[in-house]
């Protein structure tokens, strides 16, 4: 067997098992409401809830206001035409739908149910979705083939008055249709005079030469291909949509329509263009190849073939990403916050407009963290925002609703944008965005990292997600034949390299290391014979790898305390410059925002000197995960400073504000307090003003290690760390049996700190 196949049937097993942990599939539905009382369940349902009922039906648009209508969307498919699989059923295309469904929640915060509909009759579909429509806000229409798409679609817009969407048509077009119109500022051409092949003739390929017409593309000037070859004058039984697409040319064949051609846009198939095919097109071409996974033509060879190409693909992995999670969930945002009759042209065209603008502003900071680079602008590089980017919940929303306004289908208008756009940035704030951009960045730029306690199967997993995700690239350290009799009962067959401290293949570098441990520790205790016995030891081996460069970042502590981990760590590795004790923070991603906690490990009763150093270590931390940081010195009092403690905390804070002005930190403060805008408000001289803080400086080591235990023993929120902070080199302690998840956090955050010393 192949490593392909091997990785294949590992990836597809993976796929499995991550549907199939419970609560199974990918989507469910949580109270939004108190209902621990008996006085909370008589307000949702008996006697209370006769009250909204009544209020409803004396006035239908006060559903919007008593129920989760406004917020809710059907996503509705008969699985005919599911991604690249066909007709496979409504059953089968359950999966994708939820999937659809976990991408409006993370990028809009909108909720989904999906509907799968077992009929392929399109009148009997469209009858099925009228009688359910009441429920929601609404309807994206999904995986529909065609030609029944077009109809379905145009009769449910006709007769339905909510947003609705098929968004294997319009998304595509929206989005293609952004990155057109900068592509052709790029190369300097008008859209009214380029001439277009669009190869692939279903429901995305008719929705996209719509859109660019609306936009003033010629239809003269576009030509149109199937799998029978180009649609002209000489084609029969052609589909009312292809009819509107037939060219009066003697072209053929897709080879002869790309000559002297200046846009190509491919939604077919991969590998259908050769590079002599792009070498016949006009100067500065155009080529988005969108089929996924294999492009029309490969982007390295696009590139290599014509250095001056303007290229877009359907992947991730390369510049200009056409990808519809750019568009819909912020479409539906802005459609829904103004209860909009519908999606209308007037919206689609403001969507697109949104995106081309976005592209060619300044890109903010945390877009460059997300994508590691240091330059993104504006160019043949860059000419399609990035799904990380935040601004596309803001300005493409609020340019869809405001034409939603004009266009005199708002339901109910939006009186203060400021306010509305205050929302949409909150509401970017519930999902794990921050994971999504570590791990991109780490990608960009993957380093070797070596994982302690190599038999261990959480371990032994995480290395294998490392591996296969590009995160990283893994390395275990342990006994080698128990690593790999451990990988064997597992059943998993990985080609990752396995360090053994006593291997023979290690003697090399046990008498490097052991002369490096003796010339650190010779006056701290550790003779020759000593150093020549722990280099044998792992929990020594590892930082010595480190501190020889033969690792770029370190993780270990699976299966012992921390301190017993961290004391051989702190013995070899040096402290960045400036730095007077090492200190550790865990990064607490909850619904609203991620909050960082620190000193959660290392300093038991610091010092206000010791509680600067950690506010100053972890705003510099935060500040690497392109978060603003806003630190509170917590205390049990409230800017009193009577206890002894909070006394402690108030001299720190006093020495913060003294010698680092510019910084965002005040306290003694409450949890409670320093979390909560109206609490705040009580304090106007607070630094933090009334924007709750995201770090929280703990005043002691136990009450900071028994809030995060508290909350991830809980599994309240998603907790990623100890990250250590103040070391020279990438190293971090795993908590005792952490989870694959953890692990794999802890790596993604070790290697992003290992791409910022490469840096320096």
């Amino acid at each position: 067997m192949s490593k392909n196949s091997r990785d294949q049937i590992a990836f597809d097993k993976a796929a499995l098992d991550y549907h199939s942990q419970e609560p199974k599939g990918k989507i469910e539905v949580i109270p939004s409401k108190p209902h621990s009382s008996q006085r909370d369940l008589s307000l949702a349902y008996s006697p209370g809830v006769a009250v909204p009922c009544m209020a409803i039906h004396d006035d239908p648009q006060k559903v919007y206001e008593y129920t989760s209508k406004g917020n809710l969307v059907a996503v509705i498919s008969n699985g005919t035409a599911v991604l690249g699989l066909g007709d496979i059923g409504p059953e089968a295309s359950k999966p994708v739908m939820e999937g659809k469904g976990l991408l409006f929640k993370i990028f809009a915060g909108i909720n989904v149910f999906d509907i799968e509909i077992n009929e392929k009759d399109p009148d009997k579909f469209i009858q099925t979705v009228k009688a359910i429509a009441p429920t929601f806000g609404g309807i994206n229409l999904e995986d529909i083939k065609a030609p029944e798409a077009f109809y379905i679609e145009q009769r449910l817009k006709e007769e339905l008055d909510i947003p609705l969407m098929h968004d294997d048509q319009h998304g595509t077009a929206i989005i293609s249709a952004a990155a057109l119109i900068n592509a052709l500022e790029i190369a300097d051409k008008k859209i009214g005079e380029v001439k277009m092949v669009i190869n692939g003739a279903g429901a995305a390929a008719v929705a996209c030469a719509k859109l660019y017409i609306s936009l003033g593309l010629d239809p003269k000037n576009i030509l149109m291909c199937d799998s029978k070859g180009v649609i002209n004058q000489r084609r029969e039984n052609l589909t009312p949509e292809k009819l509107d697409f037939i060219a009066q040319t003697d072209i053929d064949t897709l080879e002869d329509a790309l000559k002297g051609s200046d846009v190509f846009i491919g939604l077919s198939k991969g590998n259908v263009m050769s590079a002599e095919m792009l070498l016949s097109m006009g100067e500065n071409p155009i080529v988005f190849a969108l089929a996924n996974p294999d492009p029309e033509i490969s982007y390295d060879l696009a590139i290599a073939t014509r250095p001056d190409v303007m290229m877009a693909t359907g992947r991730s992995d390369y510049p200009n990403q056409v990808n519809n999670v750019l568009g819909f969930p912020y479409i539906f945002r802005g459609a829904l916050d103004v209860q909009a009759k519908g999606i209308n042209e007037a919206m689609k065209l403001a969507a697109v407009k949104a995106l081309a603008e976005i592209a060619k502003e300044p890109v903010p900071e945390m877009v460059k963290l997300a994508y590691n680079v240091t330059n993104m602008s504006f160019g043949k590089e860059y000419f399609i925002p990035k799904p990380f980017d935040n601004r596309l919940i803001t300005k493409v929303s609020i340019a869809v609703a405001k034409a939603a306004m004009e266009s005199g289908i708002a339901g109910k208008p939006i009186e203060d944008f400021e306010a509305y756009e205050n929302q949409l940035l909150d509401r970017m704030g519930r999902d794990e965005k921050l994971v999504r951009m570590m791990q991109n960045r780490a990608k960009a730029n993957p380093k070797r990292v070596t994982l302690g306690n190599g038999e261990e199967y959480n371990i032994l997993k995480a290395a294998q997600i490392l591996q296969e995700e590009g995160i990283a690239y893994p390395s275990l350290l342990g006994n080698k034949k128990l690593i790999k009799e451990k990988m064997e009962q597992y059943g998993m067959d990985l080609d990752i390299p396995i360090i053994d401290p006593n291997d023979d293949e290690q003697k090399g570098n046990r008498k490097k290391y052991r002369q490096t441990l003796w010339n650190k520790r010779n006056r701290k205790g550790i003779n020759e014979y000593k150093a020549k016995r722990y280099v044998r030891q792992r929990d020594y081996f590892g930082p010595l790898m480190l501190e020889h460069g033969d690792t770029d970042a370190l993780i270990v502590g699976f299966s012992k305390s921390y301190a017993s981990v961290l004391k051989p760590v702190l013995e070899i590795i040096a402290k960045k410059p400036g730095v007077n004790k090492v200190a550790a923070m865990m990064m607490i991603l909850t619904e609203k925002k991620p909050l960082f906690f620190a000193d959660t490990s290392i300093n038991k009763n610091p010092s206000a000197e010791d509680l600067v150093d950690i506010a100053r270590m972890a705003e510099i931390t935060v500040k690497t995960f392109a978060i603003e940081p806003r630190i509170a010195m917590l205390g049990f009092e409230n800017f009193s400073a009577k206890a002894e403690t909070s006394k402690k905390v108030a001299a720190a804070v006093k020495i913060l504000h003294e010698k680092y002005p510019k910084m965002i930190v005040d306290g003694e403060i409450q949890p409670d307090f320093a979390l909560n805008s109206d609490h705040l408000a009580d304090y106007p001289f607070s630094k933090l003003g009334t924007n709750p803080a995201n770090v929280l400086v703990f005043p002691n080591l136990e009450s900071a290690n028994l809030s995060y235990k508290i909350i991830r023993g809980m599994k309240a929120a998603q907790t990623i760390g100890p990250i250590l902070m103040g070391l020279d080199q990438p190293v971090h302690v795993l908590q005792m049996r952490s989870s694959v998840d953890e692990i794999v956090n802890l790596a993604t955050i070790a290697v992003l700190d290992a791409q910022m010393k490469e840096k320096k």
